[in-house]
């Protein structure tokens, strides 16, 4: 029988809710411990969950001390994530963590050598990469059908009125969604970003107070070029969460409208102005194919903690993902081409 996989969930706002959904429905894991710098927050988040004996605290160094978990769940903000991560690792804990891994790439890589240095898995609920269909996208890219790749193309165009704080945040797109996509287009590409010139502004009736609209074109470590354009606030036709691709490669292309919308065509037979065109059938769903969103990836994070495997969204591979974002941020600041390090 599996070990029960022992956690405690700190940041107990509504994001920390899908996590406690999951967390509930699984069999082979248990919250033991809620920390919120609101403690009503951390006792609500108990009481959904129907929480016995739990340990429920503001500081998470007692809840610790306390419980003596496996694991620790990390829904704090951004700018939280490196503290409560760096302070769980070193105390001999795996963390999984939101989304972004961190609020710099500085505490960033902070926070990946303090997981190599505990010899502890550090993991990024990187949720969209866990959709079906991209899976059936990335599969087929792997067959070899459309042949070698070319570029990567991908719109996010969504007219967001969310009202609150990101109304006013800075970099609105690209550090609030944009990551999403730029971690897409690694696992579709198999490839790590190289460099990039990335252009925001905030178009003329825009209701945020900043650069809400971004085009970046990256340089990949295969040599495709991978080109972004994403807004928040295009009104009307607006696309997928997911966004909308097109691949395409030495012998056809495919797109994809982010949902259950895929179009392929390869080369049937060269022709003197265009070729011959064969219709694509887009790989089905497999059984292997790591899906889920949260659950998938809270699922697979159990078993790698209790089976010693490395989570496919581990900070290592994710933060070149990170490293996609600010480079873009710097680029657009800076006006020139940013050289990626990740």
């Amino acid at each position: 029988m599996m070990q029960m996989v022992r956690v405690v969930l700190v940041g107990c706002g509504g994001m920390s809710y899908r996590w406690m959904e999951v967390s509930k429905e699984h069999p082979q894991l248990e919250l033991v411990g809620f920390v919120d710098m609101n403690e009503e927050a951390a006792r609500a988040r108990a009481a959904d969950y129907g929480a016995g004996d739990v340990a429920i605290d503001t500081d998470l160094q007692r809840v610790l001390d306390a419980t003596r978990p496996d694991a620790v769940f990390d829904c704090t903000v951004p700018e939280a994530h490196a503290q409560i991560t760096v302070t769980a690792l070193q105390e001999g804990y795996h963390v999984l963590g939101e989304k972004p891994l961190a609020d710099s790439m500085e505490n960033a890589r902070r926070s990946v050598a303090a997981a190599q240095a505990a010899g502890k898995i550090y993991a990024v609920i990187q949720n969209r990469r866990y959709d079906p269909n991209i899976r059936r996208l990335a599969r087929t890219l792997r067959s070899g059908a459309i042949g070698p790749l070319t570029a990567l193309n991908s719109d996010f165009y969504i007219g967001a009125h969310f009202g609150g704080f990101r109304d006013h945040m800075r970099h609105v797109l690209l550090l609030d969604m944009a990551i999403h996509t730029f971690d897409a287009a690694r696992l579709l590409l198999e490839a790590d970003p190289v460099a990039v010139y990335c252009r925001e502004w905030n178009p003329a009736g825009s209701w945020y107070d900043h650069d809400a609209s971004a085009v970046a074109v990256f340089e990949m470590s295969s040599g495709v070029v991978y080109t972004y354009r994403g807004s928040w606030c295009s009104e009307g036709l607006n696309t997928t969460w997911e966004a909308d691709w097109r691949v395409i490669g030495q012998q056809g292309s495919i797109t994809w409208d982010g949902a259950e919308g895929f179009r392929g065509e390869t080369v049937a037979a060269v022709g003197d102005f265009r070729s011959e065109m064969d219709v694509l059938p887009i790989e089905p769903a497999a059984a292997s194919d790591r899906v889920g969103a949260h659950e998938g990836i809270i699922h697979e994070f159990v078993e790698c903690v209790q089976n010693g495997g490395t989570p496919e969204t581990v900070c290592t591979d994710n933060i070149k993902s990170l490293a996609m974002v600010f480079g873009a941020i710097e680029s657009a600041e800076s006006g020139r081409r940013v050289e990626i390090e990740g």
